[in-house]
């Protein structure tokens, strides 16, 4: 027979049971602007139901409801949309840093523009077509040498400022990768905390969202996977366990509460192991029992491989490649190459000989010959000689002849002069057709190419990025309207609850007390 005093206990369970859910639902409106806070739920259960089945049951017409208790309190959150967010938010990473470097290239270039290379040396083209007209005019000559100093100065302002931004994105990967150690660090701590948690029946749900948190922002700098691994104990089922990270290429950054650490070889024998040298050969996975080394070029995607990318790294062959490292490169090129056609045409020309003697013919070099075509764009600069005496300029096609100006038209058509009859032609992998112009204005073309296309994928990765946020904060978010509706809710339904326990101490007050006075 069911207990007189039943309906009190199931009363006390509802209002016990609603106040919970009163509490949570403060918990998240409080919680309603904390980033990546994941709203919260009270997960309400039927109490076992009076009797329990067996031979010495009471019997009654069937079993009667004893109430209800909060079961859990668990997150409201969609794994997938954690996946899918995750991924975007990699690509979004890798193409925001590649734009931005390439942003940066884009601005020292400064293509088209009044101060860029192309612009001076069509100032010098223009003065040497100049001093064709005149070629015994001391201000052209002046002119030719302060533009072809302009030119080297403008050689070497590119070669500088590309390798100061280089430098810079070095600086730039190395306090990323701090910052993925120092994220790795902390998932690792709460793994710890929550294998210390779940065991005993809790879930601790603002744990898992700090480390949820953690994982999203780990993924815009890198691939990952994520594994989730049970705890063990009297864990519950919808415990979500610690996370074990791994690179999409497999290797372990996370395991329970050990964690990895990147440094980046080689590290030119400084001893922080963050710190890149001219090119980055391999990016090691620094752990207590050894080292795993991932070659550059197989980094996963996200920041860090477009910043490896775009700083230098060394490819399957051995070679240099990267996005400055390549500009570099093509700039010397195209400044070796025109120190020496330039030089070779200057050489067939005469020099002016003012004091009424024979002009000679000169194989004077206007500019400082280069040795090498690596570091021509830094070692460029017009001989001093022709600096301290601008009648050394080859001017002249004849001798003897002070008006002749062909070879300063020679010299001015050197920027038209087709690259595939030069001995440069086809060595060390050189442009080997077109013309010096048309070489500059490929590089300018191709820089204008990557970067639309990176503007472009930044763009659309942003978009999807923005659009599965934009749905997991649907599910996930605290919306005041809904849990202002809650606690309406869970109000009237404690109210309820406690009226209920009123009614039937009015019940029990007329059993107790108005009962066995027959007569009175």
């Amino acid at each position: 027979m069911v207990s007189t005093f039943h309906g009190l206990e199931t009363a006390r369970r509802g209002m016990m049971t609603q106040q919970s859910a009163l509490y949570t639902t403060g918990h998240n409106i409080a919680n309603a602007s904390t980033p990546g806070y994941t709203r919260q739920r009270v997960n309400f259960t039927q109490t076992t139901p009076y009797p329990s089945p067996g031979l010495n049951t009471a019997k009654i017409p069937g079993q009667v409801g004893t109430g209800v208790e909060a079961g859990t309190i668990q997150r409201v959150r969609e794994g997938f949309l954690d996946l899918q967010f995750r991924g975007e938010n990699t690509k979004n990473g890798y193409w925001e840093a590649r734009t931005n470097a390439i942003s940066k290239m884009e601005d020292i270039l400064n293509e088209p523009s009044e101060t860029g290379l192309a612009k001076s040396m069509d100032q010098f083209w223009q003065s040497l077509q100049d001093l064709s007209v005149n070629p015994e005019n001391k201000g052209a000559r002046a002119v030719v040498a302060q533009r072809g100093t302009a030119v080297a100065d403008t050689f070497h302002y590119l070669h500088d400022s590309i390798k100061g931004i280089k430098q810079d994105l070095g600086n730039e990967l190395s306090v990323s990768l701090k910052n993925v150690n120092t994220i790795l660090e902390k998932i690792a701590g709460l793994n710890s905390q929550i294998s210390e948690i779940e065991p005993v029946g809790y879930l601790p749900n603002d744990l898992y969202d700090q480390r949820d948190m953690l994982v999203d922002e780990l993924s815009k700098f890198i691939d990952i996977k994520v594994e989730q691994k049970g705890t063990g104990g009297n864990a519950l089922d919808i415990a979500e366990g610690i996370y074990d990270i791994k690179l999409a290429s497999g290797e372990t950054l996370v395991s329970g509460s050990i964690f990895n650490r990147f440094a980046v070889s080689p590290n030119n024998g400084s001893s922080d192991q963050t710190i890149p040298g001219d090119v980055i050969q391999k990016i090691n996975i620094v752990s207590s029992t050894g080292t795993t080394e991932i070659n550059a070029y197989d980094i996963p995607s996200g920041k860090i491989k477009a910043l490896v990318e775009s700083f230098g790294y060394e490819n399957a062959t051995g070679n240099t490649e990267g996005l400055f490292p390549q500009m570099l490169d093509d700039l010397d090129q195209m400044a070796y190459t025109f120190i020496t056609e330039f030089n070779a045409q200057h050489q067939k020309g005469w020099s002016l000989d003012r004091n009424g003697g024979n002009s000679s013919q000169t194989s004077l070099n206007f500019f400082e010959p280069a040795n090498d075509y690596k570091g021509a764009a830094k070692a460029i600069a017009v001989n001093q000689q022709i600096l301290d005496n601008n009648d050394l300029i080859a001017a002249s096609s004849e001798a003897n002849v002070s008006g002749n100006g062909i070879n300063a038209i020679n010299l001015a058509g050197v920027k038209q002069t087709a690259l595939s009859g030069s001995p440069l032609a086809g060595s060390n992998g050189f442009v080997s057709e077109g013309t010096l112009e048309t070489f500059y204005q490929g590089l300018i073309g191709d820089l204008g190419v990557k970067g639309q296309h990176a503007r472009q994928m930044e763009t659309n990765s942003a978009i999807l990025k923005d659009t599965v946020e934009k749905n997991r904060r649907s599910v996930s978010s605290v919306s005041l309207d809904e849990e202002m509706t809650n606690m309406i809710t869970f109000q009237h339904a404690y109210n309820a609850a406690a009226r209920q326990i009123t009614v039937i101490d009015e019940m029990l007050d007329k059993i107790i007390n108005g009962m066995g006075v027959v007569g009175r």
